[in-house]
């Protein structure tokens, strides 16, 4: 990606993955109600870690974790702080639910399948 994209990766259920893909893998779902942020991560290997590791545990995931890859205009992301939860490299943005179908206007290009992960038998 050019230096005015930032590349983000989110690590999704079954259920999400569904809706971005009707999208035509170019914005992601509106979040519920319990859902006030929407955390994109800033590596691929923490959002693995999180697919493989945790989605493929979770029933609501569907039993399955994808990672998605997608480049957003480094402006609007200025907008927003990196944390930090557990070590370095866990880093995310928390942009708030309200916010999310800006980002979704600030996404450049098509949200792509990095990866899959499901449930061992």
């Amino acid at each position: 990606m050019t230096d005015n994209v930032t590349t983000l990766y989110r690590p999704v259920g079954q259920a999400e993955f569904d809706l971005i893909r009707s999208s035509g893998f170019h914005s992601f779902p509106l979040r519920l109600p319990q859902q006030p942020f929407f955390y994109p991560v800033l590596s691929e290997a923490y959002a693995t870690q999180i697919a493989r590791d945790w989605n493929t545990k979770d029933e609501s995931s569907g039993f399955v974790g994808y990672v998605l890859r997608f480049g957003v205009r480094s402006e609007f992301l200025s907008h927003y702080e990196v944390h930090t939860v557990g070590s370095s490299e866990h880093r995310e943005h928390w942009i708030p639910a309200a916010d999310l179908e800006k980002l979704n206007e600030n996404i450049v290009g098509a949200i792509e399948v990095v990866s899959e992960f499901r449930q061992e038998e």
